[in-house]
């Protein structure tokens, strides 16, 4: 008696696409995001310790001292290093529709940064910096003053020199399948930027830009492919900047990153390879890339509230070695 097979069961049709309900890309800035998580991790110089204390649920202060070098512009090809030291205050104000970052240092560098959702869909993010040497002794004394005279408010003019503060704003739209943006800074810089998702994986865009106190624009366009395992992106601008990534997801604690940069006006070329590792207590990054230049970035958990940073970078073809430790104390 034959043996009886049974029939292969039949192909599973394909699924089909709901074109009509695809999902919402990521904002056109952030399309190289998972990639820049492991090549470009905050690498620092020095010895640098952060504290925030927040006062309520909504608020909160942070404080940040740092020393260590700093390069400075040479027409030599030998670096050149000063040492520095300097202190931070800012505050900061948390909420789901609004929020609110501060920062001011000892050297005289104010930076202001926003983030409001004026809708459900659309949504506003504004920073702003200002350079001006005195500024931190002329909020200072202005605070005094106010302390001892009663004064509840008053205005400091923080700097005379336009080209030293920078300012801009960012109007964010969200549609159900696609993502507009419009920036204006002074300057009379003008942007905006559009990206629509084409299926469930794939997403493009473009960009276009107005500096009008330079007299220069530019456009430039991207594609985004990405899966549960993998981030593929692409983009070329008429600056002359051709940009490739992968991030690769080995497992939901590890990723591999690689990127390739060109710029077919001057000629350069840049490869680079990441990776972002995720373990119980801590999470470590790096990278090297193709100048012969390696990096790695720890982050550890001591205790809750309590991180210990370690940083370090090696530039062999520059014989540039930088190496940097931090603590992290906060809520």
């Amino acid at each position: 008696m034959a043996t009886l097979i049974p029939p292969p069961p039949p192909p599973q049709a394909p699924e089909k696409v709901d074109y009509m309900d695809l999902p919402t890309p990521i904002p056109y800035e952030e399309i190289h995001r998972e990639a820049m998580m492991s090549l470009k991790p905050e690498l620092f110089e020095g010895m640098r310790f952060d504290f925030t204390k927040g006062l309520n649920q909504r608020f909160s202060l942070s404080h940040s001292v740092f020393m260590g070098p700093t390069e400075i512009p040479s027409q030599s090809t030998e670096t050149i290093k000063i040492p520095t030291a300097h202190y931070e205050f800012g505050a900061n104000f948390l909420d789901p529709k609004l929020m609110l970052f501060g920062r001011i240092m000892t050297d005289g560098r104010l930076g202001a940064r926003l983030k409001c959702d004026l809708t459900e869909n659309l949504s506003m993010k504004a920073n702003a910096q200002v350079n001006s040497p005195n500024l931190y002794f002329k909020v200072l004394i202005v605070c005094l003053i106010n302390v001892k005279c009663g004064f509840s408010s008053s205005f400091v003019q923080l700097t005379n020199e336009p080209h030293m503060s920078h300012g801009m704003f960012n109007f964010d739209y969200k549609g159900s399948d696609y993502r507009a943006q419009f920036q204006l800074g002074n300057g009379a810089l003008f942007g905006a930027s559009y990206i629509q998702s084409v299926t469930p994986n794939l997403s493009l865009g473009g960009e276009v830009f107005w500096a009008g106190q330079h007299r220069k624009s530019g456009i430039g366009y991207a594609a985004r492919y990405n899966t549960d395992k993998m981030v593929a992106t692409g983009q070329v601008a008429s600056t002359g900047m051709v940009s490739l990534n992968y991030v690769q997801k080995i497992s939901e604690k590890v990723s591999l990153a690689s990127d390739f940069m060109y710029n077919y006006m001057s000629g350069d070329v840049t490869s680079s390879f990441g990776y972002d590792y995720i373990l119980r207590q801590c999470r470590l990054r790096g990278k090297i890339d193709s100048n012969g230049c390696a990096a790695a970035f720890l982050e550890e958990r001591l205790n809750m509230g309590l991180n210990f940073v370690l940083s370090a970078e090696l530039d062999h073809r520059k014989k540039d070695y930088k190496f940097g430790f931090g603590l992290t104390v906060g809520e």
